[in-house]
């Protein structure tokens, strides 16, 4: 059963929303609130023939489990914040993390939703933020995260940068290597702004530095450190985006020993968590260009661990 809410009702930016709820009866279940990954996104988070949150959404519930999906700030309103006069003050908070928290509210207000079985599942940089709005105001039962990172933003895309490069002929490596360099250079100098040189310099295209000299200053390394509750981290092998080694191998270091978190490691899988047939970051669009489904082993998995906590 589908019902349209409304995230951030009476704010200056409210959010369509989807809350699917199971046929439970009377009974009270346990909820997800689904969170984004970087870059303006529709409630199912459609990757161009791909509709991941969707996929979730219709799965989890089969099983027993409501889940709130909504659009996004940037999606809805990207243009309005364009305009806006403090838009180089713009920040993952006002993007990200408020409405996450908004939306987590709506489902602990439900009286057919068990208010202590409330999770979050944040995918690629919803992932990344995932822990961050836990402690800022989400206060959830469980954490999952889907193809995220402990690394920096600018870490991660550098990274994508450099192997692109090396997926390019001779003459656009050439091109590659020049830009990958400047931007580079652009934020290596973030760390040793101040506040008001970051909010007055972008660093990529429209974004101004502050974005990411902000983000960086919360790294998701000192949430992960101190968290006792749940946490579920999955990644697809095949995955172009974030890797195995330096992403999925880095969350194994931080969190090692902690008995409160779970790894699973797909086989053959990209950053949807659906059957990777290209495998580069070169080409990304022809993967995501083919319609697939989120991988039942995946779901199942999440599933299964929501279920049993």
């Amino acid at each position: 059963m589908d019902e349209i809410v409304t995230i951030g009702k009476g704010t200056q930016y409210p959010l369509d929303g989807i809350l699917s709820l199971p046929e439970n009866g009377s009974e009270k279940v346990p909820a997800v609130v689904l969170v984004h990954g970087s870059g303006p996104s529709d409630k199912d988070e459609t990757i161009m023939a791909n509709k991941p949150f969707r996929d979730v959404s219709e799965y989890l519930v089969s099983r027993g489990i409501a889940v709130l999906r909504y659009d996004k700030r940037t999606f809805v309103y990207g243009k309005q914040i364009l305009k806006e006069t403090d838009y180089n003050k713009i920040t993952v908070e006002q993007e990200t993390i408020e409405d996450a928290i908004l939306a987590t509210e709506i489902l602990k207000n439900d009286a057919r939703i068990d208010a202590n079985k409330v999770y979050i599942l944040g995918h690629s940089m919803g992932g990344m933020l995932a822990p961050r709005i836990d402690a800022e105001g989400g206060n959830f039962a469980g954490i999952i995260i889907l193809a995220g990172s402990p690394r920096n933003l600018t870490d991660i895309m550098l990274g994508q940068s450099e192997d692109l490069i090396g997926q390019l002929g001779k003459l656009l490596r050439i091109i590659a290597v020049r830009q990958t360099a400047g931007i580079k250079k652009k934020f290596e100098a973030i760390a040793g702004m101040t506040d008001e040189q970051a909010q007055s310099i972008k660093s990529l295209g429209k974004i101004y530095a502050w974005y990411f000299k902000e983000m960086n200053e919360h790294p998701a390394t000192g949430y992960l450190s101190v968290i006792k509750k749940p946490v579920l981290i999955l990644q697809g092998e095949k995955d172009f985006q974030v890797s195995v080694e330096k992403d999925f191998n880095l969350y194994k270091q931080i969190l090692a020993n902690k008995p409160n978190v779970t790894f699973k490691l797909y086989t053959g899988l990209n950053h949807l968590f659906m059957k990777s047939v290209y495998g580069t970051v070169k080409e990304y669009k022809k993967e995501y260009k083919i319609p697939t489904k989120v991988d039942t082993n995946v779901l199942s998995d999440m599933a299964q661990w929501i279920l049993k906590e």
